[in-house]
């Protein structure tokens, strides 16, 4: 059955009117911006969800990707201060925060952003000498991304993160760098190892030092001890002959005579006990010691209280021994 002109007109609305909604209605996704154009000018940005437009006349100007994304920086050779040449490769982070600047502000932004940030690279790293520039990585990576925020400031991009992820000196300065640890190493080992025998000397003389203080300290104390016997010795002696002093002012003569078989004792004895002596010459008189032994047994008996009467010693001439004269053996003395 062919189709009348009215209905034909309500198919073409209906189509139009499809037409109108599709190219007036906008869906953003999450993490874009849509810029809108009218007759190739910039009115406004699409936020993410459902938008309207006037359809004909807006279009859709740019899709930007407003999450952070991530910019692999290529290898670059650097001159560093002290004329050392080195390799390196960094990795950049940045975000669009307005999406109208980024699209309208500079071409191709991403090549842009890679080229800023090699120059600066090139720039910071070749003001610095080869070990500041090894150790102090960190360093170059504030300086980088100051450096490479501030420039892309204009264009509605935030630079989050700039880090160098490899530097590669020459083999040639590894080797020299090599080199130069060990011999700092074993200066530091040499250093310790002189440290340690200085103490030990130091630890041993210390040692000495107390050890000669105490052995004085003792000599010191012995002596003190050896003259305090000494003097008390000398005390005993010299009261012992007070003493005996007295006796004979006084008449006492069993007084004199223990002193003087005393002495006499401690001679013999003293000459009977030496190591070397084998044959005794004697030119005094025995007979004198052994009276002197008979008034001691005297003594000893008026001392100790002897029940019976003192007994009155023997005559010494009975118990006389025989001596042999030693420069003439024919003849003895009595």
């Amino acid at each position: 059955m062919p189709l009348a002109g009215l209905d034909i007109a309500v198919i073409a609305f209906v189509v139009f009117v499809i037409l109108v909604l599709f190219a007036g209605i906008k869906t953003v996704p999450q993490g874009f911006r849509y810029t809108v154009e009218r007759f190739g000018r910039y009115t406004r940005t699409l936020e993410p969800g459902l938008n309207l437009i006037i359809p004909f006349i807006d279009k859709i100007g740019a899709r930007m990707n407003v999450m952070e994304q991530v910019l692999d920086v290529p290898t670059q050779e650097v001159i560093t201060k002290d004329n050392a040449s080195c390799s390196a490769d960094a990795v950049a982070f940045y975000q669009i925060l307005n999406a109208a600047e980024a699209a309208y502000q500079v071409s191709n932004l991403e090549s842009a952003i890679l080229n800023l940030t090699m120059t600066n690279i090139r720039s910071v790293m070749g003001s610095m000498d080869l070990d500041e520039l090894l150790s102090n990585r960190d360093t170059i990576n504030d300086r980088l991304l100051r450096v490479v925020d501030e420039a892309v400031g204009p264009w509605g991009i935030k630079v989050t993160r700039v880090e160098i992820k490899d530097i590669q000196p020459p083999k040639d300065l590894v080797d020299a760098m090599a080199r130069q640890m060990k011999a700092e190493r074993e200066k530091r080992a040499q250093v310790l190892e002189a440290e340690g025998a200085r103490n030990a000397q130091i630890l041993r003389a210390e040692g000495a030092k107390q050890s000669a203080i105490l052995q004085a300290e003792g000599q010191r104390e012995a002596a003190f001890r050896d003259a305090e016997a000494r003097e008390r010795l000398a005390e005993a002696e010299a009261k012992a002959t007070k003493m005996v002093s007295e006796a004979i002012a006084s008449g006492d003569v069993q007084a004199i005579n223990y002193f003087v078989a005393q002495k006499y004792t401690e001679a013999m004895t003293a000459i009977g006990t030496a190591g070397n002596s084998k044959i005794v010459l004697m030119p005094m008189e025995a007979s004198s010691l052994i009276g002197s032994l008979g008034g001691i047994g005297a003594i000893a008996r008026d001392v100790f209280g002897d029940a019976g009467p003192a007994q009155p010693p023997r005559p010494a001439a009975s118990r006389t021994p025989t001596v042999r004269n030693p420069f003439d053996p024919s003849r003895t003395e009595t």
